[in-house]
């Protein structure tokens, strides 16, 4: 059960994050604000046309019939916007879609937390996405940043992908979950959330080596799998080594959470934090 005490709380805490960004976040309903995201969608992810992230006709009928669309703006600009639909089971929780956003100035940070106060509104307890676990900045963003948890690794989820980001990889995802409640995740909210600590026995699981990705062990009861510096720039300069970097999460990182591990954390210098139970 969502107190009222939550709601306010989370209202005020997108007001502040909306204002630092400079931005106002809304829900949007109009023909004409929706083909502003598809713009936005269109210059963020560069897709092939039959690949569109999501057209304006749907995101009409997901916002009409109660669904999450939301924007941020600059004046009258655009610079962000997501888009989600209510999840399974009935009345629990918020599968976040699509969120794209101008990087770098805390617009996204802004439109999350807009979209937690949304479902908290009514009376959901969670929310949900997708991301890729081997792009760096959005794992340190959902998880340090938001303290979203990845609780499912899900390889080649999407099947084939037409866009400029995701073009010529697989496309596998961690599904993140926000507990919205959950008192790390008002900390992050709150700007309060303490870095993770590191003890000196943790093991290192999966290291880079001259852009590679080497196997170390997974022998440990707190484990620490590194992610590439830059997978977009490796998918375009070394094929191979993205391949490798894509096939080493994947074995690593998935065979753990299969195995019942939880990543609790995500360090600033790339690397997940996982835990045996």
């Amino acid at each position: 059960m969502v107190v009222a005490s939550a709601v306010t709380s989370a209202t005020r805490h997108w007001e502040t994050a909306a204002r630092r960004s400079g931005v106002e976040v809304r829900e949007l309903h109009e023909i004409a604000d929706l083909h502003l995201v598809y713009r936005l969608y269109d210059d963020i992810w560069q897709p092939q046309p039959a690949n569109v992230p999501m057209s304006v006709e749907l995101m009409r009928a997901l916002a009409h019939s109660g669904n999450y669309v939301a924007g941020a703006f600059e004046g009258t600009t655009l610079v962000g916007a997501s888009v989600g639909f209510l999840a399974g089971p009935p009345g629990t929780g918020l599968h976040s879609h699509v969120t794209g956003s101008v990087v770098g100035r805390g617009i996204g940070f802004a439109l999350k937390l807009h979209q937690r106060a949304w479902a908290l509104s009514r009376g959901l307890g969670q929310i949900s996405w997708t991301y890729d676990p081997l792009v760096r900045r959005n794992a340190y963003f959902n998880i340090a940043k938001l303290g979203a948890r990845p609780e499912e690794y899900l390889p080649c989820f999407y099947g084939a992908m037409g866009d400029a980001i995701n073009a010529g990889d697989e496309s596998d995802r961690l599904l993140a979950v926000w507990r919205l409640t959950e008192p790390h995740v008002v900390a992050a909210c709150e700007g309060t959330a303490k870095p993770p600590h590191i003890p000196v026995d943790a093991v290192v699981a999966l290291a880079s080596e001259g852009d590679r990705p080497v196997t170390k062990g997974v022998d440990g009861q707190m484990l620490l799998v590194q992610t590439p510096g830059d997978i977009e720039t490796l998918r375009r300069g070394d094929p191979p080594a993205a391949k490798a970097w894509r096939h080493a999460v994947r074995r690593v990182l998935g065979g753990l959470i299969d195995g019942g591990a939880r990543v609790t954390g995500f360090t600033s210098d790339g690397y997940y934090i996982v835990e045996r139970a």
